[in-house]
């Protein structure tokens, strides 16, 4: 075992009087040392329950003859970040999850690891650990939270944004608005529809790394802690088997994550998460086979904010096996992939059914016949954009119109509650790139007053930083090169017409190559906006969003 490096021998001694001093038995250090990373917190909602399920991951642990030892991992809320500095500090976390994980596991010498996260960018953080540090691993988190209800309709974080949006448009009072504001979030939990956070909780499913039910079963159900239990289980068996993440999460898985991706609508920051995991497991994961794969994958689910069903609903119609299944159908899943169940993924989706055809679409019935997101490619985006196209209004799917040009996200929600955006604009924040924001930040405060303004069938949104899995209609994020190296999304002026065609995976400004040669010429970097810090540590090392920013040495 790799912990008899820190437990058996003369030369451990010294090592043997501190886990004296941590008040473990001889009997305990005779097992294998099992690191649970907890990212338990009190300032984010999903995570708020992480404790409890950390103490079942123990018990589970402890059960099938472990030594469990739980370990930090920090972790974001992005929506309480979102619309601020704090914003510019989420996707950075990835990393710093990524790289404390490591250091604690190395330094520890741990055998095999249970990671507990909920939230954002805690999820992939912990995934690449697990890939870099490839001991046996499993994944369970704290869950999703049940949907808020609002005079009889069920609700998000998504609606209360949007709120925000009606009011400032004269659509709802301050009276209607604080009764989302008391209800629209109604438990612990990541927040109820299909946004980043549970996105990656059900990817972490379908790449093989979590139980059934990681994704779905909402956090307030006893069924959790149950699950929790078994993760704890599992890991002993995975122990034995020595089954490790880097046999589980194969080019084959994220093949299967990519296609599941497109059937369950997932939020666009998964085409940075995938690549970013793939690449800490030696896969390289090109973003020009999501088309491929969405070409011939149908959507199968329209999850808020893409449509009126949540999470709750999704585990009750069957959860993630179920989808799996019916997309297996159509032969596109990998079914000979291993899995943290020990099981490959044929023998863990057989038998599992679809419940409910109206939250998870039959094969023979899809929301559309290819996949919920899109990479586009044009003069505007020579390398790549992403859209959730399950999100955007069927009008919007071609649009051309004036590019609105903002500078950074807090002018473009000036003009938006200003009322200076009106139908048929293109809005277009640039700077906001993983090294020009830094760090890339979520742009749902200016998608949701668009929407809540009523313009969502109206109006699109371009920009080099990303969105909230939470934002709906025609966002176009991850627009490569970004402004900050000189991408064409810098040389983009007031008015030129920007051209959208989402079903042909295009995004054009129409203006011809010697103009934006000319425009290139007299282009100048800006001056950066921090100096100092981690974010200048990442801004000078991060690479493209379509390489997944990841950090590169």
């Amino acid at each position: 075992m790799k912990s008899d490096s820190v437990k058996k021998g003369m030369q451990q001694a010294p090592h043997r009087s501190l886990f004296n001093a941590l008040g473990m038995t001889e009997e305990e250090m005779e097992r294998p040392l099992i690191g649970i990373v907890s990212s338990y917190n009190e300032i984010v909602p999903g995570h708020m329950n992480l404790d409890k399920i950390v103490d079942a991951v123990k018990m589970g642990v402890a059960m099938a003859g472990g030594t469990p030892v739980m370990v930090p991992a920090i972790a974001v809320c992005d929506g309480i970040a979102m619309g601020h500095i704090g914003m510019k500090y989420s996707l950075v976390t990835r990393d710093l999850v990524a790289d404390s994980t490591e250091c604690l596991a190395r330094a520890h010498a741990f055998d095999a690891l249970v990671m507990v996260p909920n939230c954002d960018k805690n999820v992939p953080g912990l995934l690449m650990a697990a890939a870099r540090i490839n001991i046996p691993t499993v994944f369970v988190s704290g869950g999703p939270m049940l949907a808020g209800r609002v005079q009889g309709h069920k609700t998000s974080l998504s609606s209360m944004f949007e709120a925000v949006g009606a009011y400032t448009a004269g659509k709802m009072s301050e009276e209607e608005v604080k009764e989302y504001e008391q209800k629209a979030c109604p438990t612990c939990g990541s927040c109820s529809g299909m946004y980043t956070a549970n996105s990656m909780n059900c990817l972490t499913e379908v790449l093989g790394m979590g139980l059934k039910g990681n994704g779905t079963i909402p956090a307030v159900y006893s069924e959790r802690l149950k699950l929790a239990k078994h993760a704890g289980m599992a890991v002993m068996e995975l122990l034995k088997k020595n089954i490790c993440p880097r046999d589980i999460m194969s080019e084959k898985a994220f093949r299967n994550a990519l296609t599941m991706d497109m059937a369950l609508g997932c939020s666009t920051n998964s085409m940075l998460h995938l690549p970013a995991i793939a690449h800490e497991a030696g896969v390289d994961l090109n973003l020009e086979l999501a088309n491929e794969i969405s070409a011939k994958t149908p959507n199968l689910c329209h999850l808020a904010p893409a449509g009126p069903t949540y999470i709750e609903d999704l585990n009750e119609a069957g959860g993630i096996y179920a989808v799996m299944n019916e997309i297996s159908k159509l032969g596109l899943l990998e079914l000979d992939c291993i899995t943290a169940t020990g099981k490959t993924v044929g023998e863990n989706i057989k038998g599992c059914v679809n419940k409910d055809p109206e939250v998870i679409r039959p094969v023979e019935n899809p929301y559309s016949s290819t996949g919920g997101i899109a990479i586009l490619k044009g003069n505007l985006a020579p390398d790549s954009a992403v859209v959730k196209r399950s999100a955007v209004a069927p009008e919007m799917l071609k649009h051309e119109g004036p590019a609105r040009v903002f500078d950074c996200e807090e002018d473009a929600i000036d003009a938006i509650k200003g009322g200076k955006i009106v139908a048929g604009d293109v809005v277009v924040i640039r700077y906001e790139g993983p090294k020009g924001g830094p760090g890339m930040r979520e742009m749902l405060n200016p998608t949701s007053a668009i929407a809540g303004m009523g313009l969502g069938s109206t109006v699109a949104l371009i920009t080099d930083g990303r969105f909230s899995g939470a934002s709906r209609g025609a966002s176009i994020g991850h627009t490569c090169p970004e402004a900050a190296v000189g991408g064409p999304i810098a040389l983009v002026e007031e008015g030129d017409i920007i051209s959208i065609d989402i079903d042909n995976h295009r995004l054009d400004v129409k203006v011809s190559d010697e103009e934006m040669a000319a425009r290139k010429e007299k282009w100048q970097p800006r001056k950066p906006l921090v100096t100092s810090g981690y974010l200048a540590r990442y801004a000078a090392m991060a690479a493209p969003a379509s390489r997944g920013a990841i950090l590169e040495i």
